[in-house]
This record gives structure tokens, C-alpha cells and sequence, in this order.
């Protein structure tokens, strides 16, 4: 044991460095992020709840606390340079940096599809993430558990393309490489990067948003699926991967329901 760490006083030092631990996470207002945000409270981390729609993390974080943990909410445009630098500039530490704000937007072929949908899907999806990373990585790089970790939640559309889904599968591409290449270039310092691409996933609003409000597109989607993963599946991931020992890298999980073998074939019930 190292000579700080060692008698009451370290004790005592460590511990408080593990209760302090900060867990930013982006997108927290509802599916994936609202439910990794629970996941990482119940694990002892701080969280720091990030969402445009500042009254759902509001709520999110009045849940949490009355449950006994430890949250605050920020509202916050990851497309927003500025405010992105404001938010980082306030934070007083982050030792784990969920990015998983996104989305997806249409299902127009490469010939008809507006390139407002590419566009927009791009700033939240890749620049968005760059604009986090970029802010947060000092605190990463410095955080007192030692324990800096960069989490990208990007897709199995990054790692495979479909009809119809040429600027999700762009976009989501670009978070997966941006990952990819954030490890190659911290090799040696004390920050992991780990991606996670999950597969169907049902939530309430990613189909229904891809489909502009459509909710029978939207259905359709899970039409005879018997168990698509659920947020709270991918969240679980995210915390099992967070809170493996420091010098454990998961560099790239991909994980989907059994009824799915890949992008294109899924089993559905009759």
C-alpha cells in the first residue's frame, strides 16, 4: 500500500475520493440516460444530469435525491460550444463522462434524404461528443479516484450499414472512429475510452423522434420483437464497464437482444 494511503487519515482520504466520485452523463432526461444515471447513483457516484429539456432532469435529479443520492441537473445544448465550456468551467471535478446524447432522424434513402437530417444528426452525434470530451477531458485526465473514463454510446449502426439509414450509420460511425481514435491518442494517460454500441433498443422516444411523432411507424419497429433490450439493459452495461478496476479498458461492447443477429435480421414472432 502506498505510504498516503495508508492509516486513519488515508482511510479517510479514500474514502471521501470514492463518495465524490462525479459521473457526468449527457442525454439524461429520458431512456438510456435517465435510466445509466440511476444505475450510477446506485453505484455510489455523484451524478451530474445533462439535457436540453431542463424539466425532466430536474425531476430525474429531485427523484434521486430524495432516494438518497447524490444528483444535480444542467441544463445543456451539447451542440453548444459555449455553453458546453460554461457547464465544464462550473464542474468542480468529473471522473466518468457518459456521452450519450443523440438520436436519429428519418429513413430516407441516400438519394432523397435532407441534408438538414444529416446535419443535425451529426452535431448531436459527433460534435456533440467532441464538444464534452474536449471541455471535460482536464478533469478526466486529473481525477482524484484515478479512475477517468470516457464513455461513448454509439450504435450497431456505427459498425454496420441498412437501407434507409445512411445518416444515422454516418453519424454514428463517426462517434465509434471518434472513440477509436481518443484511446490511440491517451494511450499512457490515466483516462479510459470505452464504447458501447447498443442494438434494438425500445425506449419511448427513439423510434418515435427517427419517425417525426409517427407512433404507428414507431411501433413498428418492435412489431412481434418479444424482448427488445430496454434502457435499462443498456444501462447496466454501461455501469459494469464503468466500474471494472482502473487499469481495465473495455474498449468496445457490442450489445444486443437475442432475437437479433444483426442490423438486418431479427426475429419477429407471428
Amino acid at each position: 500500500m502506498h505510504p498516503a494511503a495508508a492509516g486513519p487519515t488515508g482511510t479517510r482520504r479514500s474514502l471521501l475520493a470514492m463518495s465524490n466520485r462525479t459521473a457526468v452523463i449527457s442525454g439524461a432526461s429520458s431512456g438510456i440516460g435517465a435510466a445509466t444515471a440511476r444505475r450510477l447513483a446506485e453505484a455510489g457516484y455523484r451524478v451530474v444530469l445533462t439535457a436540453r429539456r431542463k424539466d425532466r432532469i430536474d425531476a430525474l435529479a429531485a427523484e434521486l435525491t430524495g432516494e438518497g443520492h447524490s444528483a444535480e441537473a444542467h441544463a445543456l445544448d451539447v451542440t453548444d460550444r459555449a455553453a458546453v465550456d460554461a457547464f465544464a468551467a462550473g464542474l468542480d471535478r468529473c471522473d466518468v463522462l457518459v456521452n450519450n446524447a443523440g438520436g436519429a432522424l428519418g429513413t430516407d434513402p441516400v438519394a432523397t434524404a435532407d441534408p438538414a437530417d444529416w446535419r443535425r444528426m451529426y452535431e448531436v452525434n459527433v460534435i456533440g461528443v467532441l464538444h464534452l470530451t474536449q471541455a471535460l477531458l482536464p478533469a478526466l485526465t486529473r481525477s482524484p479516484s484515478g479512475e477517468g473514463t470516457v464513455v461513448v454510446v454509439s450504435s450497431t449502426a456505427g459498425h454496420g450499414t441498412y437501407e434507409g439509414g445512411g445518416g444515422y450509420v454516418a453519424a454514428k460511425h463517426g462517434s465509434h472512429v471518434l472513440a477509436e481514435t481518443l484511446r490511440l491518442e491517451l494511450c499512457g494517460d490515466p483516462v479510459r475510452v470505452i464504447e458501447i454500441a447498443p442494438g434494438m433498443v425500445k425506449t419511448d422516444e427513439f423510434a418515435l423522434t427517427r419517425f417525426r411523432g409517427d407512433a404507428a411507424r414507431a411501433a413498428k419497429v418492435y412489431e412481434g420483437v418479444a424482448e427488445p433490450l430496454t434502457a435499462e439493459d443498456v444501462a447496466d452495461t454501461i455501469a459494469w464497464t464503468v466500474t471494472r478496476p482502473p487499469h481495465v479498458n473495455v474498449d468496445l461492447l457490442v450489445v444486443r437482444p437475442r432475437a437479433q443477429a444483426s442490423n438486418t435480421k431479427v426475429h419477429r414472432e407471428r
